[in-house]
């Protein structure tokens, strides 16, 4: 900028920008502090690292309650990590498939919301985003209580509704919160960056907690819902005839045993007519099956 000796500016030349105000400062993006949250978790643990282990557990729980529908403690049978990871797959898919289609869904609406409000704020949307932050409480405080107290929600959904609908009502308040700071703009002045961290830290905690929850319950319905459907289908396998030193005393219906003839010892008794569960490296669970046996 050029000005006359006087100090005053010459003709022609324009106006300085005004400086803006505190209280015009520009709207904080939604996710505003959770980058930094995001680099911090990963300084502390790898991706796949954490990855790894929660296929592990799922796998682990899967397995557990698969097994122990038939009496059986899986930790006698051997399984591997490769098992267990492979049994995790089973119980993670429909979740899997469910979570990526709901945020499919609702980055669309965000979208469409916030193309309107950059039109500029409007009653309506401004109601709307009201009743999104009150149903989003609902579900929190229900889904909350349910960690306390034995409420409805446990008893639906194999056991997820209570966790899905604690995560669901803390993502729609946050979500409420941050649209309506957006929309406030300038008359809000932005907090400190260690403030947002910690926000976001805390809406982690709650939501990956919560759906952590619901996955477990999901593996633990998914592996008992897998034992349950091998029992039926139990009659249409084939049978499987064991050969052991020594009697297995295997007493139920469907299961004969037979002395062999061979005076061997390794061909010393057969039990016939079991329906084959499992038939790991190191281990054989079998049930009772009806029917003819075959020899395998």
């Amino acid at each position: 900028m050029t000005a006359t000796r006087d100090g005053t500016q010459p003709a022609g030349t324009p106006d300085p920008a005004p400086e803006p105000r505190p209280d015009e400062q520009a709207a904080e993006p939604l996710t505003s502090g959770l980058p930094q949250l995001a680099r911090l978790l990963g300084t502390v643990v790898a991706p796949t690292t954490l990855l790894t282990s929660l296929l592990f557990y799922f796998g682990w729980s899967h397995a557990y309650y698969f097994y122990d529908y038939f009496g059986v403690n899986s930790t006698l049978l051997g399984l591997t990590t490769r098992d267990y990871v492979q049994q995790a797959v089973d119980g993670l898919f429909l979740p899997m498939m469910v979570v990526a289609g709901v945020g499919l869904l609702a980055l669309w609406a965000h979208s469409l919301l916030r193309a309107r409000l950059d039109e500029g704020p409007q009653p309506r949307l401004l109601r709307l985003v009201a009743a999104i932050a009150a149903v989003g409480l609902v579900l929190a405080v229900g889904g909350f209580w349910s960690v306390f107290a034995a409420t409805p929600l446990r008893r639906y959904l194999y056991g997820t509704a209570a966790p899905l609908s604690l995560a669901l009502g803390v993502l729609l308040v946050v979500y409420a919160v941050q649209v309506w700071r957006s929309v406030a703009g300038g008359r809000r002045v932005p907090g400190p960056a260690w403030g947002r961290v910690a926000e976001w830290a805390a809406v982690f905690v709650l939501v990956g907690l919560s759906l952590f929850w619901a996955a477990n319950n999901y593996s633990v319905a998914v592996g008992r819902q897998r034992a349950y459907q091998m029992v039926l289908d139990l009659p249409r396998e084939p049978g499987v005839v064991l050969f052991s030193e020594r009697s297995l005393s295997l007493a139920a219906p469907g299961v004969r045993e037979v002395r062999c003839k061979d005076p061997r010892p390794a061909t010393a008794s057969a039990t016939t007519a079991c329906g084959c569960c499992l038939s790991p490296e190191t281990s054989t669970c079998c049930c009772p099956q009806p029917g003819h046996a075959a020899t395998a």
